[in-house]
């Protein structure tokens, strides 16, 4: 069951001669109610004459549509923050522009519920309150200035300051839960034990905005009067969309044989076959297409967490649309659990390097510069792909280089799936990880320079590593230990990208990507080495004890010498 709510809301002008409030309400349906959820926000302008109604307006109806348009694979706040930023540039600008509107700027409190959770975002003195059991709890902090004089103006607002700063605050969602929205107009005319009773009185959430608004009026408001009233009514399964939901109800298909025949595919080649997924080239019967069917082994049926990986995986790719990814290719229709991607004749990197292929300097520059181009369309959707390495580099006959495999990638717009530590291959995962940090889009640079360091060498820059094994790191070895021709710029770059210290590495992919095409004219400055005393601090004291005891012992026998 997907997530359903009931909405009210109701905005009086009051004795006031202009409503400089505006309040909006978006509920989606399907994927969109699935991956964006129900958006409420409520908007007090201020900046008089017409100012404040137009960066009221402007604010609220921009956030309802802007929100929807971003990827969906950013997490919510983050949406909600780039969403509100370039608003807040935009109301900026107008005041700018126009001598009419100096000054104009507004509160706004935006409220999302999406699955089994709600986001809030807010700047100003506008309100959230949620009533759950029979009382009431404010979520929102009034910005306003903390002095006698000033306790009624805004300390922050939309349009208010170039650098706007957004509460963001969020929870687990339940049946029953009821969330207000108000505008100072209501919560200053009425308080909250008063908001909390017409709530518990009005079971109709149209009916209760209403009320609100009325007798904020009722109760001499000088104000606008502006409320939001959300019920949530049902809750969809914990963790899971609905539409994923639906995919993980297929069962898996047998283990196929070459020339089997499945929804209207052929299957011709067993691409790979690991410990749960099996990849097969298939040929469409009717148009001849080529493509990559990818499913689980049959003996995971009825692993729901396993099921949902996999979807998930579709999900992911789905959304990153560009050329340095395989493609998904829609099935019209699924007797059991898969999904196909485009298929490009070629090899991974990794095969390539097993059949003895030598990679030139240009060589591994123009694959660092196609990966970072991969790279940078991936996290600019928040995915971190957390497996690069050799044997997940495709290279077409086309001659372009594809990033294969996101089944362990993740999103921030998801929750991470039970896992015991960090995903990918030890050789080439930063030092950090090792120690429990979270994987990151900018370990997928670290594990790319890894990458481009035994594209040349054929060696790893901290020595090969073995799973389960907790290694020590010191500083990397030098690329030209191996291959003496490797030029400086090149191998300054690399002892960047694989620095033992995540502050000294690149910190996007466009930023590594302009250090490689940029190279010899403009090289990045050589990193200096780690101190002894950083890298390993029991040996230096070893050393200095054993030091200082050998210096007594040789003191004492001098003196007995005497």
């Amino acid at each position: 069951m997907p997530l359903q709510v009931a909405v009210g809301h109701s905005s009086l002008t009051g004795p006031r001669e202009r409503n400089e409030d505006f309040c909006g309400v978006v509920t989606p349906a399907g994927v969109d109610l699935e991956n964006k959820g129900v958006l409420a926000a409520v908007a007090d302008g201020i900046g008089g004459h017409r100012g404040g109604r137009e960066a009221a307006e402007y604010t609220v109806r921009g956030l309802l549509s802007d929100y929807y348009a971003t990827p969906d694979t950013w997490a919510v706040p983050r949406a909600l923050d780039k969403v509100v930023t370039a608003l807040n540039r935009w109301v900026i600008s107008q005041a700018a522009r126009d001598a009419e509107l100096s000054g104009m700027a507004t509160t706004l409190t935006a409220l999302v519920l999406r699955g089994s959770r709600y986001v809030c975002a807010h700047a100003g003195d506008s309100r959230l309150y949620l009533l759950r059991g029979g009382c009431l709890s404010r979520l929102t902090v009034d910005h306003l200035w903390d002095h006698p004089e000033l306790k009624n103006v805004l300390a922050r607002a939309v349009g208010l300051d170039a650098h706007l700063l957004l509460d963001i605050a969020d929870g687990e969602l339940e049946v029953g839960d009821r969330f207000l929205l108000v505008s100072d107009g209501v919560w200053g005319a009425l308080p909250d034990q008063r908001l909390a009773d017409v709530l518990l009185e009005q079971p109709d959430a149209q009916r209760a905005a209403a009320a609100l608004t009325s007798l904020a009026l009722a109760q001499d408001g000088q104000d606008n009067a502006t409320a939001i009233v959300v019920d949530v009514q049902s809750l969809p399964p914990a963790n899971c969309r609905d539409s994923l939901a639906q995919g993980a109800r297929l069962p898996l298909p047998p283990r196929f044989k070459i020339g089997q025949e499945i929804d209207g595919l052929t299957i011709e080649e067993v691409l790979h076959d690991s410990r749960v997924t099996l990849l097969y080239r298939v040929r469409d019967v009717q148009s001849g297409q080529r493509m990559v069917l990818k499913t689980l082994r049959p003996e995971l049926e009825g692993d729901a967490e396993a099921a949902t990986a996999l979807l998930l995986e579709e999900w992911r790719a789905r959304r990153v649309v560009s050329p340095f990814f395989p493609q998904i290719v829609p099935a019209e229709q699924r007797s059991c659990l898969y999904f196909l991607m485009s298929w490009h004749e070629g090899a991974s990197l990794q095969k390539m390097l097993d059949a003895g292929q030598h990679f030139t300097v240009a060589d591994a520059v123009q694959h660092g510069i196609r990966l970072m181009k991969g790279l940078s369309a991936l996290h600019r959707l928040d995915i971190a792909h957390r497996d690069i390495k050799p044997d997940n580099l495709h290279l077409g006959i086309d001659g372009r280089l594809r990033i294969l495999d996101l089944g362990v990638a993740l999103s921030s717009g998801e929750a991470s799936l039970p896992a015991s530590g960090n995903p990918g291959t030890p050789s080439y995962m930063a030092p950090d990880l090792f120690a429990g940090t979270s994987a990151d889009t900018t370990h997928d640079l670290y594990a790319a320079g890894v990458t481009l360091y035994h594209l040349l060498t054929r060696k790893y820059p901290y020595g090969e590593v073995e799973p389960f094994q907790h290694p020590k790191f010191g500083d990397p070895l030098p690329a030209t230990r191996w291959r003496p021709e490797i030029p400086e710029w090149l191998d300054n770059l690399l002892q960047k990208a694989l620095a033992r210290d995540s502050k000294q590495r690149f910190e996007t992919a466009e930023e590594f990507l302009l250090a490689l095409e940029r190279g010899a004219s403009r090289p990045v400055a050589r990193l200096r080495a780690t101190p002894l005393l950083t890298r390993n601090p029991v040996l230096v004291w070893r050393v200095v004890a054993t030091s200082s005891l050998l210096i007594n012992l040789l003191l004492i026998a001098l003196l007995w010498g005497h």
